[in-house]
């Protein structure tokens, strides 16, 4: 038979393995700790959470104007409403990311009075905008873009810059400039939607050595290097204007 000093060792020990207590003690529950037991937050990758960047020196204006499906732009900048001197830089857009510089600047030249936002026929001021870039051509062969090309002796450059200096070979590469034409025709297509008086014919080509009537001008090695560069899937903009127009 057990003694009175075993009972209360047995009693004793299965309080402390069922955790019960007797009438006259209360239960009291340790407090958790949020801070050590929540679960911690899922990290957050920078890139995701930064927004995507737009293209530097535009404003929402004229960053408004950019087609949503455009990966591709070419911003042109002239320092003051009447320059005839700009650079141009290339940039490419991911979808999460936003855009990306590409390259360095190349040197360009515009019209022979500069910019202006409502360019017409003969007031040799190259028209700033946001326009597309759809076709090429040129008097050589095809350097290897993926834009429609057309070539022929229509391209031969037979007159003068704004200077009277002879165009030489400027017109051995162009990249039609979407301004007042019909996009997916040979950059010689002569129709005008917004009429004849708001002029047209605006183009990239090669450089000739002075300003020009209204096109923007490139190195003959940048051209080659601008059309290979040129996707059409991209949608490929130009984006040009002098600064203070483009800050807009």
């Amino acid at each position: 038979m057990p003694s009175r000093l075993h009972l209360a060792v047995f009693l004793a020990a299965g309080l402390l393995l069922t955790g019960c207590s007797d009438s006259t003690t209360t239960a009291r529950a340790i407090p958790r700790d949020p801070a050590q037991h929540a679960p911690a937050p899922s990290p957050v990758r920078a890139e995701q959470a930064a927004a995507p960047k737009d293209i530097p020196g535009l404003g929402p204006r004229t960053l408004s104007r950019i087609p949503a499906a455009a990966r591709q732009a070419i911003v042109v900048t002239g320092d003051g409403a009447n320059a005839t001197t700009g650079t141009a830089q290339r940039y490419v857009r991911d979808a999460t990311t936003g855009w990306r510089r590409l390259g360095t600047p190349w040197p360009t030249r515009n019209a022979l009075k500069g910019w202006t936002a409502h360019h017409v026929q003969g007031d040799l001021r190259t028209p700033s905008g946001v326009f597309g870039l759809t076709d090429a051509g040129g008097h050589e062969p095809n350097p290897g873009t993926e834009l429609p090309y057309d070539t022929g002796p229509a391209f031969v450059a037979r007159g003068t810059n704004a200077e009277g200096e002879p165009l030489g070979d400027a017109f051995d590469y162009v990249v039609a400039i979407n301004y007042n034409r019909k996009p997916g025709t040979t950059p010689l297509d002569w129709t005008r939607p917004l009429g004849m008086n708001r002029g047209g014919g605006i183009w990239f080509h090669v450089d000739h050595g002075g300003p020009t009537q209204g096109c923007v001008t490139l190195p003959k090695p940048r051209m080659r290097e601008l059309l290979r560069w040129l996707d059409k899937e991209s949608r490929p903009v130009v984006v040009m204007g002098d600064k203070t127009t483009l800050e807009r």
